[in-house]
This record gives structure tokens, C-alpha cells and sequence, in this order.
């Protein structure tokens, strides 16, 4: 559940599981395993009910004799370790966020136990590795933003060293893996802790230079102290997409004060300007938030203001929930109506929708590069270096002739809508 930093500690479950024999995979749709595993997430509210839906559906799922046990890891499970198994007796062992060892050797007690013979698995290291990967470089955050309960989860900031995560890069590569989603909590302080320097730009240059790596893709820069050697490597390198995901999450001064972002609206203004200046043709993913505390009706009026001057190729947005131990919901009164919270979203996305609309129909009668993701009856469906997974647009492409799922392939573009594309492979 949750992000992509939660997919990345099920895999490495998953490979730990593997290596000992047992089979594992991540997000398949059926019930009908031995064991079912539930990694939550505990970043806002819709996110913990989806997680907690989760964990009954499964323990469900239990009851009717379609799976032998439930288990749950992940940042709900331990941000609310006290409470939980009192609340939920259903499920078999509740875990913490980082305790893989410890799920991978439970469930490989368990899996013994059940079928006497341990299976003959293919461990991961020699399985055909996904085109597209998410590379997770440090774990944690420092900046203590008044609405975030991720340092209360994660813990303190920490890089992986340089060494480790390239040989990551070349591992996945060699097995066919070719896009490369680098993600952290807070991407621009990478090597601050290590090294006692900025060395995110000294990472993705290395990264560049290993054979068949064809897109490097950044996300969850701060825009606070932020890396600005970093353009110089997007604009350098082919292989590097021209693409940042940089979270604002406002533009009142008031408001970004009250968040706790120590940086102001000026700043981040000459910041963008920045970036685009220097990577001609960049797309910027930003996310925004309405109904922080303090946000009267003059700063929401100015954070409209400020998407339609930015034009943010993508954005998204959610409306202000309180969080258990913030800053926020210790010092500040949560006094916006949920009622005007949601109308404020509504209207934020809705400006959004027609600048991304605009910004897709520039794009018809371009020829782009294009991976390939999938197939369906009627179409192929792809991803531009534009566009990340699952949360960025689609490319639909004609069925004109054969295309591989996993290839890239230049393709021109027909047609669009504000959340799709539409093209052909000449």
C-alpha cells in the first residue's frame, strides 16, 4: 500500500523469502496464497483506511479458507504498534517498517512447516529483472515539515552509500531492467550525511555511464537547499530524463510559514525559474496542499494564482488531515471546514486539468521516444520520460503493427486528452 518507497521494501522482502526458497510475489490481485502480507502506509488519512480495508479484506479472505495466515509490516503498522493488535486480534503478527528480516524468516518458518519440503524457488539476483525499477537511495528525513509524520516513522535521514546503489543499477541492468526511478524522502539531501556534501549529481553521472541504463528519472526533491549541480547533469546527459518531481506544497508566505517549509514564496519562484532556465524542456511534478492552518481565502487565492503563472507540467494535491504528533496538530488549530477543503481541491485540480490539457495538445505532432508497458486488445499503452509510473499520463498507441512490451519506440502524437496521449508507431 501507499508509495513507491513501501514497493521497494516488498521486494526486498520478496527477495529475502526467495534466496531461502519460497515463493513470493508483489501486488498480485488473487487471495489465494499461503500467506498473505499487508505493507501499509501511514501518511494521511485516506491512505490509513485504505490500508486498514486492506487488512480486513484479507483477513476475510482467511476466514473463508483462501489464505493460512495474515501478517502486516510497513509505517502503520509502526506508527500504531501499541494499538493495533489490540484492535485487529485477526491478524497472525504485526511487524515494523524495516523488520523484513524478520517477516522473510517468519514466513519461511511458516512456508516449511506447510509443505515439509522447501520449494525449488529461482532466487531473485537470477530472474529477469522488470524494465522499469524504482532505486531507492536514503531512508528518512531531517526537515520536520509541521504536517508530516514520516521522520515520526523513518526516523532520521541516511544515504546509502554510492557504491551500494550503483551496484544495484548494474545488477538490475544486466538482468534487462532499463528505467530507473530514484526515490527517497527527501532526494536533495542525498550524501549530506555520508559524505558532508551535496552528491546527488555525483550519483545520477555515475548512474548515467553504466550500459543500458536508458532513463534515470528523479523524485521527491526538497526544494529547500536544493542541489542545484543536479541541472547541470539533466541537462548534460541524455539518459537523465527531463523530468523532477519537487513537492511545494504551497505559495503563501503565511502558509509555508506555518508549514514549517523554511523557504519562501519568492525563493521558490527563482528556484523554478532556475531549473527551467537550465534544463530547457524540463517537466516539473510538484504537489500541492489546501487547507493547511492559516490558509484564509486571500492565500488560497494566491496558491491559484501561482499554478496558473508555473503551468506545472504535472500536479497533484490533497486537502490538509491532521496527523497524530505532528507539529500541526500539536501547535496549530485544524479550523477549516472539511466542507471548504474539498471544494478548494476541487478547484485546484480543475485548474490543473485544463493546463495539463493544454500542455498534452502542444505535444501532438511530436515524435517521442516511448516505452512500451503493455498491451491491450485495442491498443499499446506507454510512457514518454515524462511521464513516471502510475502517476503521470499515458501514451495509447495504434495497433498498426506488432510493438513489444518492455522496447522503446519512437512514436508520433495523434491526438490528446488532459490525462492521455494518443499516437502511432510510423
Amino acid at each position: 500500500m501507499g508509495c513507491s518507497k513501501n514497493l521497494v521494501d516488498s521486494q526486498k522482502v520478496v527477495k529475502l523469502l526467495s534466496n531461502a526458497g519460497v515463493d513470493a510475489v508483489v501486488n498480485d490481485e488473487s487471495f489465494r496464497h499461503d500467506f498473505l502480507v499487508i505493507n501499509t502506509c501511514g501518511f494521511i488519512g485516506d491512505a490509513k483506511e485504505e490500508s486498514i480495508e486492506m487488512i480486513l479484506e484479507c483477513c476475510q479472505a482467511k476466514d473463508e479458507g483462501l489464505t493460512k495466515g495474515v501478517y502486516v509490516m510497513g509505517c502503520l503498522s509502526q506508527r500504531y504498534s501499541g494499538e493495533l493488535p489490540e484492535e485487529m486480534p485477526e491478524v497472525d503478527q504485526w511487524f515494523g517498517k524495516f523488520d523484513w528480516k524478520a517477516v522473510a524468516e517468519t514466513l519461511q518458518q511458516k512456508s516449511s512447516q506447510l509443505h515439509k519440503r522447501r520449494k525449488k524457488v529461482v532466487p531473485v539476483d537470477q530472474r529477469q529483472a522488470e524494465v522499469s525499477q524504482y532505486i531507492k537511495i536514503a531512508e528518512g528525513c531531517n526537515r520536520f515539515c509541521a504536517f508530516c509524520a514520516i521522520p515520526l516513522i523513518t526516523g532520521r535521514f541516511h544515504s546509502r552509500t554510492m557504491e551500494d546503489i550503483l551496484d544495484e543499477v548494474r545488477s538490475l541492468s544486466e538482468r534487462g531492467a532499463r528505467e530507473f526511478n530514484i526515490i527517497a524522502q527527501d532526494l536533495s539531501a542525498y550524501g549530506t550525511d555520508l559524505y558532508g556534501e551535496h552528491k546527488l549529481a555525483e550519483l545520477i553521472d555515475r548512474m548515467a555511464d553504466i550500459p543500458g541504463v536508458e532513463w534515470i528519472r528523479l523524485h521527491y526533491a526538497y526544494p529547500t537547499d536544493f542541489p542545484m549541480d543536479i541541472l547541470d547533469v539533466m541537462a548534460r546527459r541524455d539518459n537523465v530524463c527531463k523530468y523532477l518531481d519537487i513537492a511545494l506544497q504551497h505559495s503563501s508566505d503565511k502558509v509555508l510559514t506555518n508549514m514549517r517549509r523554511h523557504i519562501t514564496d519568492t525563493q521558490q519562484r527563482e528556484l523554478l525559474s532556475e531549473i527551467r532556465r537550465r534544463v530547457p524542456g524540463i517537466h516539473i511534478r510538484t504537489t500541492l496542499m489546501v487547507g493547511f492552518p492559516g490558509e484564509d481565502e486571500q492565500a488560497f487565492e494566491h496558491l491559484k494564482e501561482f499554478v496558473s503563472e508555473q503551468k506545472f507540467e504535472r500536479m497533484g494535491a490533497f486537502a490538509y488531515c491532521e496527523e497524530d504528533d505532528t507539529y500541526a496538530a500539536k501547535h496549530l488549530k485544524d479550523d477549516i471546514e472539511q466542507e471548504v477543503k474539498d471544494e478548494r481541491l476541487e478547484q485546484i485540480m480543475n485548474l490543473q486539468q485544463e493546463i495539463s490539457y493544454q500542455h498534452n495538445l502542444n505535444k501532438i505532432g511530436q515524435r517521442l521516444k516511448v516505452l512500451v508497458t503493455e498491451e491491450n486488445p485495442d491498443y499499446y499503452v506507454g510512457r514518454t520520460e515524462f511521464d513516471s509510473p502510475e502517476v503521470d499520463p499515458e501514451v495509447l498507441i495504434e495497433k498498426t503493427q506488432k510493438l513489444k512490451p518492455g522496447e522503446f519506440y519512437t512514436v508520433e502524437i495523434t491526438g490528446a486528452e488532459p490525462f492521455e496521449l494518443f499516437g502511432k508507431v510510423d
